[in-house]
């Protein structure tokens, strides 16, 4: 199977995790967007949605869902998303569609978190792919300059606005042997937004597209 297979049955996979009558939370990218064309057949079974960006909200208007602001939901049962990278313990790091700030806050509302990726985004450690970072812009050479402290080698996203206004670092360099850790600290950098890193709020299952089928994956 080709890699946009294995995305694309993880995120028909993903389906038997929404419930009837309920908003579910959606997020962003390749492979979230098969979970949208998923959710798009059973549209007349649930309430609406809930969009970690506008790339994403606008798909799911174009399938005729209704998207609701966030602020109009007290809880969501179940937000599907992918990841740039996960590691065993469903921990992830996630951004590399720079929605990460978004996606963050829709799954801390949500009760259950269900990642859909590919065999390939599975690791053992975390942070080799670059571990993106939203900042906002007058501070971004001063956060540079503290995540080269924290051993990294961050670089600048070009022609990259975020849906906040905001820019991006993508940190290479980084061995992420306490995501839950890095998390805290580069999150108390004055002016960084929110990191990539998904620790403290991490995924409840993992549904892993393989060549033999799709994997389930449960904390």
């Amino acid at each position: 199977m080709t890699q946009d297979e294995l995305k694309k049955a993880v995120g028909w996979a993903a389906l038997e995790y929404v419930k009837p009558g309920t908003i579910v939370g959606v997020g962003t990218g390749s492979t979230a967007a098969h979970f949208i064309d998923a959710l798009g057949t059973i549209k007349h079974q649930i309430d609406g949605a809930v969009s970690s960006s506008e790339a994403s909200t606008q798909r799911l208007k174009a399938l005729g869902i209704p998207v609701f602001d966030l602020n109009e939901v007290d809880s969501l049962s179940v937000y599907v998303d992918g990841a740039d990278e996960i590691n065993g313990h469903l921990q992830m790091i996630k951004g590399g569609g720079a929605a990460l700030t978004r996606e963050k806050i829709v799954a801390a509302v949500a009760k259950r978190f269900i990642c859909i990726a590919d065999e390939s985004k599975q690791v053992d450690i975390l942070g080799k792919f670059p571990l993106p970072v939203e900042v906002i812009p007058m501070a971004r050479s001063y956060v540079a300059r503290e995540l080269v402290k924290l051993g990294g080698v961050p670089e600048y996203r070009q022609h990259v606005v975020t849906d906040n206004g905001n820019v991006i670092l993508d940190v290479r360099n980084l061995q992420i042997l306490d995501p839950g850790a890095l998390e805290k600290s580069i999150n108390a950098l004055p002016g960084v937004v929110t990191v990539g890193l998904f620790a403290a709020r991490g995924a409840d299952v993992a549904l892993i597209g393989t060549s033999s089928g799709v994997k389930t994956i449960e904390k």
